[in-house]
């Protein structure tokens, strides 16, 4: 696991920055409620998308676990965010309009507690807001690292925290139904072959944590062969769907 608090100063730098988290706000606008509304943006990070959220009309409050986030998050929403766990926010119940979450699914074993948290917490008819697929979103369809990979993410697919079928099978037990998609570009996620041999070497990549050594030697061997090893490929297109209680 990433020690955010460790990462938090260089985190917005190495993820596309002001560019990315504009494109995510831009799409959550389309799926968000257009009236006055309380929003809660669950693991908000250093709150970079969490401040283009911001609108007379709105309360926009931030959560997250880690100190070293929250400490830049907090200069970009004084006042509005707070220390919490997802497993068990510190929230009463029906008493947000949306829940966004945005790249934490994925990072859990088991991403059930955090969303039924979530549901607790929206009022009727509210909407929460989540990324799916992250893993497979990292790379463009069509690129020769994609290719190269393919095989070992795909061994890796039924274990995915955040995998949309199985998101939608947890939503239809707790009565929510899909109101929307929408997808936003990874604004400089695109990655070199040496960037992503040198990640995978360092052990952060979840669908090579449980692969055969072998098998990622391998992944690394054909990475390190391909052309351009400095040339970043296309950026991804990370997905997002809206669930309503209504």
């Amino acid at each position: 696991m990433i020690n955010y608090d460790v990462e938090a100063r260089d985190y917005d730098a190495s993820r596309g920055g002001g560019p990315r988290a504009q494109a995510a706000a831009d799409v959550l606008e389309q799926l968000l409620p257009q009236r006055p509304c309380t929003i809660l943006d669950l693991a908000c990070g250093t709150g970079i998308v969490t401040q283009k959220l911001l609108r007379p009309e709105r309360m926009v409050l931030g959560v997250d676990l880690s100190l070293g986030m929250l400490s830049l998050a907090a200069q970009r929403v004084p006042g509005f965010v707070v220390r919490g766990d997802a497993m068990q926010l510190p929230f009463a119940s029906d008493s947000m309009d949306a829940v966004i979450i945005i790249w934490l699914l994925q990072l859990l074993p088991d991403p059930a507690p955090a969303l039924a948290e979530a549901v607790r917490v929206l009022r009727s008819s509210g909407v929460l807001i989540t990324t799916v697929d992250k893993n497979d979103a990292d790379f463009a369809e069509d690129s020769d690292i994609a290719q190269v990979t393919a095989e070992l993410r795909c061994q890796y697919k039924a274990r995915v925290p955040d995998h949309f079928a199985r998101l939608l099978t947890w939503a239809s037990g707790c009565a929510l139904r899909l109101e929307g998609e929408a997808v936003f570009p990874g604004i400089g996620q695109g990655r070199s072959p040496r960037a992503w041999r040198e990640t995978i070497g360092m052990g952060r990549v979840p669908w090579c944590t449980s692969a055969a050594q072998e098998q990622v030697a391998e992944v690394r061997r054909r990475l390190a062969s391909l052309p351009d090893q400095e040339v970043p490929r296309p950026d991804p297109l990370y997905r997002l769907i809206a669930l309503t209680t209504a």
